[in-house]
């Protein structure tokens, strides 16, 4: 699967190459691929899983647009660490235990950028839902990118004298 995705990445980066190099379109496509896909199960699952009800359990009540986030997470997050590691980032010397737990340290602080925009934009803006998850997916993934490459798939470097 892995060298199918690079032969269609390799294929389709001819256009780019003189604006971008071949990591950054990486992470662009992977990285938009699953933002459309936590798009896609986010309005399906506000709109026709959750039904735009707040989700009553036994000791907390959750809105719709926070549930529908952490549904589509549950399915993202994975995908995202696999096509990081393993397309986008794979010259990096550190080992995938510690990508991982960078990896979960950075999501954490995603997910806590995701809460405070959505509700910043729903609740107090008055932004559908839908439209808040993209302008939050916005300022969330300029966050992403630099803690991926600078933090947790960071390739060494050395300089020659």
């Amino acid at each position: 699967m892995q060298s199918q995705i690079e032969s269609i990445l390799d294929f389709t980066y001819s256009p780019f190459r003189r604006i971008m190099n071949r990591m950054t379109f990486r992470y662009a496509v992977c990285g938009g691929a699953n933002t459309v896909l936590d798009i896609m199960l986010f309005f399906v699952s506000y709109n026709f899983i959750f039904r735009k009800q707040m989700i009553v359990l036994p000791i907390i009540t959750i809105s719709p647009h926070i549930a529908a986030f952490m549904l589509s997470f549950c399915v993202t997050f994975p995908i995202g660490f696999a096509l990081n590691r393993y397309v986008v980032f794979r010259g990096s010397v550190i080992a995938g235990n510690v990508q991982l737990f960078r990896y979960t340290l950075t999501v954490i602080i995603s997910i806590l950028l995701n809460y405070v925009f959505l509700k910043f934009f729903v609740e107090t803006m008055g932004f559908y839902p839908t439209i808040a998850k993209i302008a939050t997916t916005f300022i969330v993934v300029g966050f992403s990118y630099l803690s991926q490459s600078y933090f947790t798939f960071k390739v060494k470097t050395f300089r020659q004298t």
